[in-house]
């Protein structure tokens, strides 16, 4: 009888031991599922211009998206102008995992990614509005699987600008005027070989250190949109303004992939909508400010001058065929023929 009470509560231990440990295991699926939800992340984002630029409110915007709707769970640190080095070190620092977000330039990165360098072709696109087309297009969803090979979540990207060109030798009317000037260029394939086929020197110097080479001389001009022209102060140390629209720049918004496929997909979303406002951001501010930072810089400059773009082109289009092997002849005829096809709208 004694035998057969401890058999019944050794069984009733048991089972108690039993459903206590199936308490805990859902005890901890419960944790596990809080913790995923009340997860903490604190993220830096990195780009190569002043705070006060087009790159700078994007980043602000992220900022203020992120931590506002994530009820204080992210939190994001900025560092601009080159604060974590230049912008092909950023982009290889977000390869990495280094660094988590960059508003980067489809320069730098047509440097792994040669498909980027079709944005970068002289005189590709007229306008910024069909550039955006393309952009957010077939184009764009390329450019976006592209990144995703290489470890870079590309959440999206927005316009800079056209690049127009300033100097301290001369006024630029002619290409023959560049002959021989000393340019500098980003070190990027496609503007390096731009300059050179226009006859100049090209020189790669950090963006942070072309203000210094303009007032010492050491090169005589450089291009950039005006907008990048006015927040780093190059009308103070430049003659002269050629209005060319050569080069088209844009700064697409990237992220460590591995970081991204980390995340949960409420966060992932919230992510994505923050880049995507980001976005909406930027280009509402380089469509206002482009319309107006001629009229407040044009008088810092000696001459202003509007060259004949089409005399241009002819002088670079063998840049087109440079590229061409590099970039894939299917992917610029595909982006060619979207163009032609939004123009004839």
């Amino acid at each position: 009888m004694n035998r057969l009470k401890r058999n019944i509560l050794l069984m009733i231990v048991v089972l108690l031991l039993g459903v206590l440990v199936a308490c805990s295991g859902n005890d901890k699926a419960s944790s596990d599922d809080a913790s995923q939800d009340e997860a903490t992340y604190e993220w830096s984002v990195g780009f190569n211009t002043v705070e006060d630029s087009i790159r700078g409110a994007a980043a602000h915007e992220f900022k203020k998206v992120l931590e506002e709707e994530s009820d204080g769970r992210i939190t994001v640190e900025l560092f601009p102008n080159e604060e974590l080095g230049s912008d092909n070190e950023m982009v290889e620092s977000i390869q990495v995992g280094a660094l988590d977000f960059q508003l980067s330039s489809s320069g730098v990165l047509a440097e792994i990614m040669p498909e980027f360098s079709a944005t970068d072709l002289p005189f590709m696109f007229e306008n910024a509005d069909e550039a955006h087309a393309a952009l957010d297009g077939p184009y764009g969803d390329l450019l976006k699987e592209t990144t995703t090979e290489e470890n870079i979540k590309m959440l999206n990207t927005f316009s800079i600008g056209f690049s127009q060109i300033t100097s301290n030798k001369q006024a630029i009317n002619e290409p023959e005027d560049l002959a021989g000037m000393s340019i500098r260029s980003p070190n990027e394939p496609v503007p390096i070989a731009t300059f050179e086929t226009l006859g100049s020197q090209v020189t790669t110097l950090p963006f942070t250190e072309v203000y210094l080479g303009l007032q010492q001389g050491t090169i005589d001009g450089q291009f950039n949109p005006l907008t990048a022209i006015q927040d780093s102060n190059f009308h103070e140390v430049q003659d002269y303004l050629a209005m060319t629209d050569i080069i088209f720049y844009h700064a697409p918004f990237i992220m460590n992939q591995g970081l991204w496929d980390e995340l949960d997909e409420a966060t992932q979303e919230l992510v994505q909508k923050a880049a995507d406002q980001a976005t909406e951001v930027a280009r509402a501010e380089e469509e206002k400010t482009e319309s107006s930072v001629l009229d407040e810089i044009e008088s810092d400059f000696e001459e202003v001058t509007t060259p004949d773009k089409e005399v241009f082109q002819e002088v670079v289009q063998p840049v087109y065929e440079q590229f061409e092997a590099d970039i894939g002849k299917e992917v610029l005829d595909d982006l060619q023929n979207f163009l032609e096809d939004y123009r004839d709208k």
